[in-house]
């Protein structure tokens, strides 16, 4: 996953996070015809937000005293979910930080 995605490789614990994270919720065996979250938690997992490891994304600018010529988001590497929130953990490059927010764009098509 991370050299698909070209990412750091510090983020490997974060790429090992959403593979399990994927995994629990996708289908391992086929004649149970259930999800291992679908087993612990009797119902289907919510897919709806899953995105592409790697992918490019844009989370905005909330926190930051942004002025009228800065811009409104800056360029980040989506790597995961939330673990406590939902929410997407974003590695911001221009900060070199991880953040953890709602409010993004996703470019799956560039991953």
């Amino acid at each position: 996953m991370l050299i698909y995605a070209q990412a750091p490789l510090f983020l490997w614990a974060e790429a090992v996070a959403t593979a399990c994270l994927t995994q629990n919720r996708s289908i391992i065996r086929l004649h149970h015809g259930k999800t291992p979250y679908e087993l612990i938690h009797g119902k289907q997992p919510d897919l709806s937000y899953f995105h592409v490891f790697g992918a490019l994304c844009y989370p905005t600018n909330d926190g930051e005293n942004v002025r009228k010529l800065q811009p409104k988001a800056d360029i980040g590497i989506f790597i995961g979910y939330a673990p406590n929130k939902k929410a997407f953990r974003i590695y911001n490059r221009r900060t070199r930080r991880i953040v953890e927010t709602i409010h993004v764009d996703f470019d799956e098509l560039t991953a």
